[in-house]
């Protein structure tokens, strides 16, 4: 058919969400090391339009909500032109993480590790 398979657009979304905490000075594996980990607990997308395979795309991130022990993400996919956006929205949608530690347990953030949990509440909520 041409289009990118529906299963590879929450790929997409992690794709964002790794960018976007990088933004905030902190990476996947230096969580990790810290000792925390965000395993995802809920997802969905919203598909709008489609992409096809040579289709460049924009990912934009945001976090929605943050509390002690979770975490959730907003997306919306772009297609774009070459240049800049074309303006078409191709898919939204959200990710639900919960703050964990190497064990997979839940943990309060703010406890666990308070100097991450307040560089990402510095940087992502207003």
């Amino acid at each position: 058919m041409g289009v990118v398979h529906h299963s590879v657009y929450p790929v997409w979304f992690e794709v964002g969400r790794t960018e976007f905490i990088r933004q905030a000075g902190l990476t996947y594996s230096m969580l990790e090391e810290a000792g925390v980990l965000l395993p995802l607990i809920e997802l969905s997308c919203t598909y709008k339009s489609f992409a096809r395979y040579e289709d460049k795309l924009m990912i934009k991130t945001s976090v929605n909500d943050m509390t002690n022990t979770r975490i959730s993400f907003s997306y919306e996919v772009y297609r774009c032109s070459q240049t800049e956006s074309d303006g078409v929205l191709i898919a939204s949608g959200k990710t639900f993480h919960v703050f964990a530690d190497k064990g997979l347990k839940p943990v309060n953030m703010k406890k666990h590790n308070p100097e991450i949990y307040e560089k990402l509440n510095t940087f992502f909520l207003p």
